[in-house]
């Protein structure tokens, strides 16, 4: 039996390739960052081959570092990071633009628009998703009316789009096989969510042609084999996952009520809801948690789009630490009797609130405010948005309203400091796993599914272990003083009414 998994994690700032063996360790692993590229205020852009160099050169890297060989791996397994939008040319593989990512807001008023003349309901009902510039729709629209001639190319069915899961599928299998998994194409605000389909009334909304799309599979399937020349012979591709999705799989969240949070460049919280979706009435996204056997699982999202980039912000914009680890201990040191918070709204605020259009602020600032209590406010930011984010889901799925435990991981989920303010703020333990490579192995896992190299879900999930729970320290009223100056801070840059709390 091949002794590894190859996981390609294709991230926001970085790639990566690890080799999983089959009790979930890590056997190698490399790691390359991604540029990134900011041709105005709130565009994000990256350059396609920079992904794929990127992705290419890890994996070579990871198979000498273990002298392993096609002969040795058991499957290919592929997350990414989700909604960023490539459009290519079928015959070359060549993208006809930069990459669009998920954090570019250069189609809110075409979303805005799209509100105005009420379609938002309809978008909701078919995807679980909000009209923002966010998801994909509008980015592929983007790219074919701002590339001369691309629209033609797109009718002669020259022309392919995809998440970077699909990009890379392309790529890896020498241009054969154009396909996404279901959590994929359920970012896209093209997919109908509850017959698992693409939807022609939204394509015509947002002027996609059908052409274009990738087929969808389940998230462990037979998804092609690699072109031979890339690493000396055919490794089958057989997972592939949106990377909050794989880290819900990862986290073992198989179990209808349990919530894990990723704290990476964002921050994402998925609550599984079983095989029915919930439509959220606290603004909330309903989409697929995963796909086995052709059956979906649901899942209620919370969207955060800043919370580790805060810290890079500590870093590389205000240069008040060196290294991301350096905001830990900073922050310990803060005046506790300073109430300074930040609203992180550097690319307008995602889930409760959905403002595109918001940007940062700081707010108690006194002559004594120094290095730490901003570090500190960083910090705490992540954890005031996660605290909305759960009673939004608490909310919506009384399933959620009992004695919730978060499970977390990702690169911030190191921080003791956070993980305990987290648990603080959100008045409820924390769970911080052995593995916090759960992104990764929930890629591996839904790879290895297919071909035995995994056990059953049940099974799996049994091998969950705890490294950490945090619980919950900070006295009740405290908490609530800290929330309602929060939540204060909020509605001063959304308006009356808009503070995103569930009433």
């Amino acid at each position: 039996m091949a002794a590894c998994i190859l996981a390609i994690d294709q991230g926001t700032t970085s790639s990566r390739a690890l080799l999983v063996r089959a009790d979930g360790s890590i056997a190698a692993q490399a790691q390359r960052e991604l540029p990134q590229h900011f041709p105005a205020s709130g565009q994000v852009e990256q350059e396609a081959d920079d992904i794929w160099g990127t992705v290419l050169a890890c994996c070579r890297a990871v198979l000498a570092q273990a002298g392993a060989g096609p002969a040795d791996i058991a499957a290919i397994g592929i997350t990414n990071q989700r909604e960023t939008t490539l459009v290519w040319e079928r015959a070359t593989g060549r993208a006809i633009h930069r990459a669009i990512v998920w954090q570019d807001r250069r189609t809110a008023d075409v979303c805005a628009r799209l509100e105005a003349e009420g379609h938002g309901p309809l978008v909701q009902a078919r995807t679980g998703l909000r009209l923002d510039p966010y998801f994909s729709a509008t980015k592929i629209a983007h790219i074919l009316d701002a590339v001369p001639g691309a629209r033609a190319q797109a009718a002669r069915g020259e022309l392919a789009f995809g998440t970077v899961d699909s990009f890379l599928l392309y790529r890896l299998t020498g241009g054969r096989v154009h396909a996404t998994d279901a959590t994929n194409a359920a970012r896209t605000a093209l997919f109908d969510i509850h017959k698992g389909q693409w939807d022609d009334d939204l394509l015509a909304l947002f002027g996609v042609p059908r052409a274009l799309l990738p087929q969808v599979r389940d998230c462990a399937a037979e998804f092609g084999t690699t072109d031979p020349g890339l690493f000396g012979g055919a490794i089958a591709v057989r997972g592939m996952a949106g990377d909050q999705q794989a880290a819900m799989v990862g986290q073992a969240c198989f179990t209808p009520g349990m919530v894990k949070s990723t704290y990476g460049t964002g921050c994402f919280a998925l609550l599984n809801t079983g095989a029915q979706p919930v439509a959220s009435q606290h603004r909330l996204l309903t989409t697929i948690a995963y796909q086995i056997d052709g059956r979906r699982t649901y899942a209620l999202e919370g969207s955060i789009f800043v919370a580790g980039a805060a810290v890079q912000w500590l870093r590389d914009g205000l240069g008040i630490i060196a290294t991301a680890s350096d905001s830990d201990r900073l922050a310990a040191t803060a005046d506790d009797t300073q109430d300074v918070i930040l609203v992180p709204a550097f690319v307008g605020l995602g889930a409760p609130y959905w403002r595109p259009d918001v940007r940062g602020a700081l707010f108690g600032l006194t002559r004594a405010t120094g290095p730490a209590e901003l570090a500190r406010a960083a910090l705490e930011s992540v954890c005031f948005q996660t605290a909305d984010l759960l009673d939004a889901m608490r909310a919506d799925w009384p399933g959620a309203a009992g004695d919730t435990v978060l499970r977390v991981d990702g690169g911030m989920s190191a921080s003791d400091f956070t993980m305990q303010r987290l648990a603080d703020l959100i008045g409820a333990p924390v769970d911080r796993p052995a593995q916090t490579e759960t992104t990764v192995l929930g890629a591996a896992y839904l790879a290895g599914l297919p071909c035995g190299f995994f056990p059953a879900p049940e099974a799996f999930a049994a091998g969950w272990r705890l490294e950490r729970r945090f619980v919950p320290q900070m006295a009740g009223d405290a908490r609530a003083r800290r929330l309602a100056a929060w939540r204060d801070a909020v509605g001063r840059l959304t308006g009356p009414g808009e503070s995103g709390a569930p009433a």
